[in-house]
């Protein structure tokens, strides 16, 4: 701290408060911690020269739009930080403002609800009060279902298959999520979907990344098939799914094969059937990866149909 003889340029602190705004209590909180510069007089009085005066307009002006003392050091620090501060302090509205919406469709979804029916909608969505959890209880269940998918596989399956919160969610969305977040809760769902990835009983399954990896042709042309409205049945995109199964049990391609690999297709599994029917609803599309699935699974059915 230097103490000088009060120069001609500078002001009190009263002076300063008066010019910028600012009260003389926060003024010394900043000078205090060391955001703000101050000088001295021979008399120990706290005085600002007209750069001090700019830089607490400044911190004002920052304190106005929103940003915390912590970015505003930065900034002061570096006057190049700015839009990186501001950036920063708009995604932290937004994200807020995001947990507002969702908590906002939540409580409409609560008052809407008859009233006899409203302590079951309060405990459902309950579990989903938190908007970030709606939609990471879906991503833990499949990151514990698809534990042998790649990284990078698994991030394309959650891309397409797993609904993104909506930017502006209705009732109607959070309890979709709730009820979602409810099925894969329950051990039912584990075991049928596990069922229908691996063909029923896997433990004969050499290598589960590797039978994910040969799946995905297979899964790929039956998307377009499931897109275009076509009745499930033989052909090639069964031909490719059977073969991915066979290899990955070090079998062949049979008919007795084909007959194993059908009693292990749970093809009308209520929580399976309603999950991914409200999967596709909040998608918007037909083609995930449980209408492939389930696709697969008829024509697999079929194909040994006449064998009994």
């Amino acid at each position: 701290m230097t103490y000088i003889t009060y120069p001609s340029n500078a002001v009190s602190i009263g002076e300063a408060s008066r010019r910028t705004g600012v009260p003389v209590r926060t003024i010394r909180f900043y000078c205090d911690e060391g955001i703000l510069a101050t000088q001295r007089t021979s008399g120990g009085h706290r005085v600002f020269t007209p750069d001090a005066l700019d830089r607490l307009l400044l911190i004002r002006r920052l304190r106005a739009v929103g940003l915390g003392l912590t970015a505003i050091i930065d900034v002061l620090a570096d006057p190049c930080a700015v839009p990186d501060a501001l950036a920063a302090e708009r995604a932290a509205v937004e994200a807020e403002l995001d947990a507002l919406s969702w908590r906002r469709a939540v409580l409409l979804a609560i008052e809407q609800a008859d009233g006899d029916d409203r302590p079951r909608v309060l405990t459902r969505l309950a579990a989903v009060a938190d908007r970030r959890a709606a939609r990471g209880t879906l991503i833990d269940f499949w990151s514990r279902i698809l534990a042998a998918m790649p990284a990078a596989m698994f991030d394309d399956f959650v891309e397409m298959d797993v609904p993104a919160v909506p930017p502006a969610p209705s009732p109607r969305d959070v309890l979709a999520f709730a009820e979602l977040a409810q099925l894969v809760q329950s051990p039912d769902l584990g075991r049928a979907i596990s069922q229908q990835l691996w063909g029923g009983d896997d433990s004969a399954i050499r290598s589960k990344r590797m039978l994910i990896h040969d799946l995905a042709p297979a899964y790929a042309t039956v998307a377009d098939r499931v897109a275009a409205g076509d009745s499930p049945g033989p052909g090639p995109e069964l031909d490719l799914y059977v073969a991915a199964h066979a290899a990955a049990r070090g079998r062949r391609d049979t008919e007795g094969f084909r007959r194993r690999l059908a009693r292990g297709a749970p093809v009308a599994d209520r929580a399976a059937v309603r999950y991914w029917t409200l999967t596709a609803e909040a998608l918007g599309t037909v083609s995930t990866t449980g209408a492939i699935q389930h696709w697969l699974d008829t024509a697999l059915l079929r194909s040994v149909a006449p064998i009994g």
